[in-house]
């Protein structure tokens, strides 16, 4: 399985390896948290910039959104003049547009340094775990990945919690400044730990292919976004999602008829690789859905202060961090197909409990539902990641990288908005009447909301879970032949 070359026969770098990967994971950890710590901030900048929330909100989104429509480009880069460099100058681009957007000067002003911020986020999200991938031996790589993977989780979901620190002793501006110690920190890492790049291709960049892909992304994201707003029976979200399928036509069309193209489709012959991709998007899908639920059930209709609540959501990422490596080591010894099988089985099992939990519950059951999902999460990340970067040639890591968190990023942006969607509409059809809040009055209302975005997470994990399950017992019967 292992196709990729490495740095395995350098002493220098073996001797840092683990440095190599707390420098890398740290930034990773900081370029996914900004994508979640904003959120808590909003209604803050709403009040300083003097715009109402739903502008502001677009703070959030125009970072998730431009990471999407670059991390193939820089994938791609990377993979043609070095991964490593193009993760240096991105650590570069995000310290820079981290310290513009601390400043209070207008909401323009923010958004473009959030440009500048998810422009650098996009060129480290690329290309890490390739670096992780070239770097550690096949013995070493599952739990070295996991290690990746648990920033990544760790970043997702501690965004409110520690956003919600800063907030509680300083102006909204310092959720952006911490990024700047840390980042220069980083840097300072990097530049006595990280090798010179070594395994690289250069190739024409195929701009036609990546302009096409961006505008793709761009509208259709767009479309989600505003359709939260207006509607998504509206005239102009259904327009945007139009032209965007006819730029996902174009970028095929363009891409089978380059000769370098920027997402080589040779690469979805692997199924092994198709599937991995495919499963990580619908599991960030279906963890998003808990991201935006729990604190719902927790705060409003369960009572709880939002500190209480936050430790208990902080479950979540904590049973992660500690069970990824240990399953990427695992992995690394048995090979990662059983694993993501018990992982996913896992999640299945806490989108179950989540489904069955009922205002009156005892709040231990949906603690222990949350350790579950991430027992779950820790245990199928690693050995997914692992099968994602370790079924592709040398020349293709970086693609594969952009690719690995293209999925998440997308998971991640449709579990937040199909949730919300699935969770009115129910609360709408309970009530019989249009809902786009919480009801205080009626906490049976958004039960049966939670009930029916739990039921669909649940069958998304069930579908996954199958997939998953055919693919180890093929890869066992591949192994007895």
């Amino acid at each position: 399985m292992d196709h990729v070359k490495s740095y395995v026969d350098d002493s220098d770098v073996q001797k840092h390896r683990w440095w190599i990967l707390t420098a890398v994971g740290m930034f990773t950890f900081m370029s996914t948290l900004d994508g979640s710590i904003v959120n808590i901030a909003l209604p803050v900048m709403s009040r300083d910039l003097r715009v109402p929330l739903n502008q502001v909100e677009w703070v959030v989104s125009i970072y998730l959104i431009i990471i999407c429509a670059l991390l193939l480009l820089f994938g791609k880069i990377g993979d043609s003049f070095g991964k490593i460099k193009v993760f240096r100058w991105g650590t570069s681009l995000f310290i820079l547009g981290s310290l513009l957007a601390g400043f209070n000067h207008s909401l323009w002003f923010l958004l473009f340094a959030r440009v500048v911020q998810a422009t650098g986020a996009s060129m480290t999200m690329s290309t890490n775990n390739g670096i992780i991938t070239e770097i550690f031996p096949m013995h070493e790589r599952g739990k070295a990945l996991g290690l990746i993977g648990s920033f990544v989780s760790l970043g997702s979901i501690a965004g409110p919690g520690i956003g919600g620190i800063i907030l509680a002793h300083l102006p909204w501006g310092y959720i952006f400044w911490i990024n700047v110690p840390v980042g220069i920190l980083t840097m300072i890492m990097g530049h006595f730990m990280l090798p010179k790049d070594r395994f690289f291709n250069k190739v024409k960049i195929d701009v036609p292919g990546s302009l096409t892909f961006g505008l793709t992304i761009v509208l259709f994201f767009l479309g989600v976004f505003l359709g939260q707003e207006i509607g998504f029976r509206n005239w102009i979200i259904i327009t945007l999602w139009v032209v965007s399928l006819i730029g996902l036509w174009r970028f095929i069309h363009v891409e089978r008829h380059t000769e370098q193209p920027l997402l080589p489709f040779h690469i979805f012959k692997n199924k092994n690789f198709t599937i991995s991709l495919l499963t990580a998007m619908l599991i960030f899908i279906v963890n998003f859905f808990f991201n935006v639920i729990g604190p719902f059930y927790l705060e409003n209709a369960r009572g709880l202060e939002p500190n209480y609540a936050g430790y208990i959501l902080m479950i979540f990422p904590i049973v992660q961090v500690v069970i990824a490596p240990l399953a990427g080591s695992i992995s690394d010894k048995i090979g990662p197909y059983l694993l993501t099988v018990v992982g996913l089985i896992a999640i299945l099992i806490s989108q179950i409990g989540y489904a069955a939990t009922q205002l009156t519950s005892p709040l231990w059951f949906f603690m222990a539902m949350i350790g579950v999902v991430g027992l779950g999460n820790g245990i199928f990340q690693a050995p997914n990641n692992t099968i994602v970067m370790s079924t592709v040639e040398t020349q293709d890591l970086g693609i594969a990288g952009g690719l690995n968190a293209l999925a998440r990023n997308m998971g991640m942006i449709i579990g937040i908005s199909l949730s919300t969607t699935i969770l009115f509409a129910a609360m709408s059809h309970k009530a019989g009447y249009h809902v786009t809040t919480y009801l205080n009055h009626r906490p049976d209302i958004f039960i049966y909301g939670m009930h029916m975005v739990f039921i669909i997470s649940s069958v998304i994990c069930l579908i996954t879970a199958v997939v998953t399950i055919n693919r180890w017992r093929q890869s066992s019967r591949n192994l007895t032949k």
